[in-house]
């Protein structure tokens, strides 16, 4: 397992895994350039920490952490990256990934080994928006991770980051529908974009989300952050 695929650790965290202690690694390299993306410093940067330092680290919180987070960029592109999960789940440690969907194969894989315990999938656009939010084709490779987790017993979030010129309240309203008709019924996260933050792309201003409206269009648990 050579090379440096982290960017950088977070050492501690109670908000990004949700009921436990964590730790988050920061996996560099994206297959996506979201304009609205804050971590350009992990998509398009390469990795400091290698995995063998990041196993120092946790050994040394054996009992002190109860998760650790997978995260990125999209930490699902590192070949070695089931191994890497594997080692970590092996020391007692809860996994969440956090992930865009684009590795379908990988979630499935992860899934029948039972190396996963919590997943965050972002639902970045609808296929008609999606190349314009993301600058990628992959919305067919989402859909087939959604389903994929939609018929495990892993508990799974979807989140969407929201910027109005970008995702308008409309079209949140339609991937609340997309959700419903798929048969999701845990919580639907949307982070409202923090204007002025340094971003992959400079964009306009953001309105607020218009929480009141998308929370009466649907019965899924919506909930701003």
């Amino acid at each position: 397992m050579l090379g440096r695929p982290i960017s950088y650790i977070t050492p501690f965290t109670l908000l990004d895994y949700p009921h436990k202690s964590a730790c988050i690694l920061w996996y560099a390299g994206c297959n996506m350039r979201c304009d609205y993306c804050y971590n350009p410093e992990v998509v398009l940067g390469k990795g400091t920490i290698s995995f063998e330092e990041v196993l120092i680290f946790l050994k040394k919180r054996i009992g002190l952490l109860e998760g650790v987070v997978f995260s990125g960029g999209e930490c699902l592109l590192h070949k070695t990256i089931v191994a890497q999960i594997r080692a970590i789940k092996e020391l007692g440690f809860h996994i969440k990934i956090d992930t865009n969907g684009s590795k379908p194969d990988l979630i499935a894989q992860l899934l029948e080994e039972k190396l996963v315990d919590y997943v965050a999938l972002d639902f970045k656009a609808l296929e008609d928006q999606y190349q314009r939010v993301t600058h990628s084709d992959l919305f067919s490779s989402f859909e087939t991770t959604l389903q994929l987790l939609l018929h495990s017993h892993v508990p799974f979030e979807v989140r969407t980051t929201y910027h109005s010129e970008l995702v308008s309240a409309d079209q949140v309203k339609l991937m609340l529908h997309y959700l419903e008709c798929n048969g999701y019924t845990g919580t639907y996260y949307l982070q409202a974009y923090r204007n002025q933050s340094e971003t992959l792309a400079e964009l306009p201003y953001s309105h607020p989300i218009p929480f009141q409206k998308l929370q009466e269009a649907t019965s899924i648990n919506l909930v701003c952050r």
